[in-house]
C-alpha cells in the first residue's frame, strides 16, 4: 500500500499533536520537516529519521504539506507552498487567515496554482460535536432559540513570551488563536451571522484582545453569546456550550465539549455514547488524516462555507 507523503511546515508546539496523529494513521508517513529556526527543524528531523529544511520552497515531492506556522504567517506560507514547489495539497491549521480579504487572495492563489487548499477544522469531527451537528440538523430540536458558549481558559505569561503570541500581526487574540474552534463550532451549527458585536479587552496589556465578550444573531433566528479568556486564574477553568431549543435543552461540558452536562429533549433518551477523548486537542486530528488516506476531501469544509466562517470572527474581534 502507498504511503502518502506529509511535510510539516513549522515545528512548534501543535506539531506534536500532527506527528502523533500521523504515526496513528495507516497509509501516511511524515517525509520532511521544515522550520525558520535551525535548531528545531534539525532536532525534529532527526527524532523523525527524515530530512529537514529551513526553507519550504525546498519541499519536494510530497503530497501533502502542513502549514503549522504562526496564525498571521498562514496566509503567505500556504500560497508560496501552492505557488513555488510541486506540493498538490496543502493542509493549513487554524485559523487560514486572521481577515476575509487574506482568505480570499489566498484561495485564489492556491487555485491559480493549480493545488487544493485542505483548511483543518479538527473540533467538527470531535464526536459529541459532530453528533450535535447531525442533531441540529434533523430537526428534532424545532427552532433553536439560544446558546450560550464559554471558553474560559489559562494561558500564562510564560505562554506570551513565545515571539508570535499577543501580537496583532500574527495572533489576532482568543477568539482566533484560542477560542477558533469553538467559535468555528457555532458557525457550523447555526450558520451564517446576520449580526454581531464583540466587546474585548486587552487587560494583559497585550496587543490583541485577552478577553472578548460577543452577542450574535444568526440568519436562521438563533441568538446566543461567545465569551471567551486567556485569564483564569492559574488553570484552565471551563468549556461549555448551552442550547435552549423549541422542544429541548442541552448543556455540554469538559475537554473539547465532550460530556453531556445536562439533557432534556422531546421523545429522546440521553445518548449512552462514550464521547471521551483523552488529548488536550481532542482526536479530530486523526480523523481528519484519516479522511486523507481515503481521499474523502468532501469531508473538508469548502471555501464559502470558511469565508463565512472567518468573516464572523472577524466582526466579533475587531
Amino acid at each position: 500500500m502507498y504511503a502518502k507523503k506529509v511535510a510539516l511546515v513549522g515545528c512548534g508546539r501543535i506539531s506534536k499533536r500532527h506527528i502523533e496523529a500521523i504515526s496513528a494513521t495507516k497509509g501516511l508517513q511524515i517525509a520532511m520537516v521544515c522550520d525558520i529556526l535551525e535548531d528545531r527543524a534539525r532536532a525534529t528531523g532527526e527524532s523523525l529519521n527524515v530530512p529537514w529544511t529551513t526553507d519550504y520552497r525546498e519541499l519536494r515531492n510530497v503530497d501533502i504539506a502542513a502549514v503549522l506556522t504562526p496564525s498571521g504567517l498562514h496566509p503567505r506560507h500556504a500560497a508560496e507552498i501552492a505557488e513555488q514547489t510541486n506540493v498538490p495539497y496543502i493542509l493549513v491549521e487554524k485559523p487560514i487567515s486572521l481577515t476575509v480579504r487574506e482568505a480570499y487572495e489566498l484561495y485564489s492563489r492556491v487555485q491559480k496554482a493549480g493545488k487544493i487548499l485542505l483548511p483543518i477544522y479538527q473540533n467538527r469531527y470531535n464526536p459529541l460535536v459532530a453528533f450535535m451537528k447531525q442533531l441540529i440538523d434533523s430537526d428534532k430540536l424545532g427552532k433553536i432559540y439560544q446558546f450560550v458558549c464559554n471558553i474560559f481558559w489559562n494561558r500564562d505569561d510564560s505562554y506570551f513570551k513565545i515571539d508570535w503570541h499577543g501580537t496583532l500581526e500574527l495572533d489576532g487574540g482568543v477568539l482566533y488563536t484560542q477560542a477558533s474552534h469553538y467559535v468555528d463550532m457555532v458557525h457550523f451549527f447555526f450558520g451564517q451571522l446576520e449580526e454581531g458585536k464583540g466587546l474585548g479587552g486587552s487587560l494583559r496589556k497585550l496587543d490583541v484582545y485577552d478577553t472578548v465578550s460577543a452577542v450574535c444573531k444568526f440568519k436562521n433566528g438563533t441568538i446566543g453569546t461567545i465569551n471567551a479568556t486567556v485569564s483564569t486564574y492559574r488553570k484552565n477553568y471551563l468549556t461549555e456550550f448551552t442550547l435552549i431549543a423549541e422542544r429541548g435543552t442541552i448543556r455540554l461540558t469538559g475537554t473539547n465539549l465532550n460530556k453531556i452536562d445536562f439533557w432534556d429533549v422531546e421523545d429522546m433518551e440521553k445518548p449512552s455514547m462514550d464521547f471521551t477523548i483523552d488529548h488536550v486537542y481532542g482526536k479530530g486530528h486523526d480523523t481528519m488524516y484519516q479522511y486523507i488516506v481515503e481521499e474523502k476531501w468532501e469531508k473538508f469544509p469548502s471555501p464559502s462555507d470558511v469565508l463565512s466562517g472567518i468573516r464572523l470572527m472577524e466582526q466579533l474581534s475587531y
